[in-house]
C-alpha cells in the first residue's frame, strides 16, 4: 500500500487539500469537464474548507458524493449541506453539484433513475474516500443488503444499499466506479483504522469492502 504518514491531522488536512487541488488542475488541462466524488461525515470538512478557496476553473467541475442517505436534500441527515457550505463556497461556488435524491421515489427506484445520468461523470477525475473501523467505504458496509450487487463489475453507476441496523436507506457509487477514478485518495485517522486497513488487504471485499478500491489509491494517515 502507498501510505503517506503525517505528524498531525492538521498537516494531513493541508496536504490532502493541496493534493486534490493539484489533481483537479491536472485533469482540467486535458478535459473540458471533470468530476470529483467526495464523502460526507466529519472527516472531510476541514479539507473542504481549504480546497474551496483554491483558485481553479471550478465552473468546469462536477461534484458528487460517493454515497448518500436517501433523504431530501434539506433533511438534517443529508450531506448536501456539508457540500454546499464547506466545499462549494468561495471560488468553488461555481462548481456544479450532482444530487442523487429524487422526490417520490425510494432508494431502489431513485438510484435506477439517477444511474443513467452519471455516465458523463465517469471515469471520476478525482476521488476522496474515508473508511470506518469496520472497513466500510462509501456506503459499502460489510453485511449490507445490496453489497454484492454494488461490488459487481457490471453494477449500475448508483446502487441502493441498506446498512445493517440502520433504518434509513442509502445509495452508493459502486466499487467499479470508485476503483476506476483517475486520482484516488483515502483519508484515515487513528491507530484503529490503520490496523483495520492493514487487515483489509488480506480479506475479501464482502468482508472488507475497502479492499475493492485500494489498487492505485494513495492513503493519507495521521494518528
Amino acid at each position: 500500500m502507498n501510505i503517506t504518514e503525517y505528524n498531525d491531522r492538521e498537516m494531513l488536512v493541508l496536504n490532502v487539500a493541496n493534493v486534490l487541488a493539484g489533481a483537479l488542475k491536472k485533469a482540467l488541462l486535458v478535459s473540458d469537464r471533470v468530476s470529483m466524488a467526495v464523502p460526507g461525515g466529519t472527516t472531510p470538512g476541514p479539507i473542504f474548507d481549504i480546497l474551496s478557496g483554491v483558485d481553479l476553473e471550478w465552473e468546469r467541475v462536477h461534484i458528487l458524493l460517493t454515497d448518500e442517505r436517501w433523504v431530501p436534500l434539506d433533511h438534517a441527515m443529508s450531506n448536501t449541506d456539508l457540500i454546499q457550505n464547506r466545499l462549494m463556497a468561495g471560488p468553488a461556488a461555481t462548481a456544479t453539484f450532482v444530487p442523487f435524491y429524487r422526490a417520490g421515489l425510494d432508494a431502489s427506484a431513485g438510484s435506477a433513475a439517477v444511474a443513467g445520468t452519471l455516465t458523463d461523470t465517469m471515469p471520476l477525475s478525482v476521488l476522496m474516500l474515508g473508511m470506518g473501523a469496520d472497513m466500510h467505504t462509501a456506503s459499502l458496509f460489510p453485511g449490507a443488503t445490496g453489497l454484492s450487487a454494488a461490488l459487481a463489475e457490471n453494477a449500475p453507476l448508483l446502487c441502493p444499499i441498506k446498512a445493517p441496523d440502520q433504518e434509513i436507506e442509502r445509495v452508493t457509487l459502486p466499487a467499479h466506479a470508485l476503483q476506476g477514478a483517475l486520482s484516488k485518495h483515502l483519508v484515515i485517522f487513528g491507530d484503529d483504522k490503520r490496523t483495520a486497513l492493514e487487515n483489509a488487504v488480506n480479506l475479501p471485499a464482502e468482508v472488507a469492502p475497502i479492499s475493492a478500491v485500494l489498487e492505485g489509491t494513495e492513503i493519507h494517515w495521521a494518528a
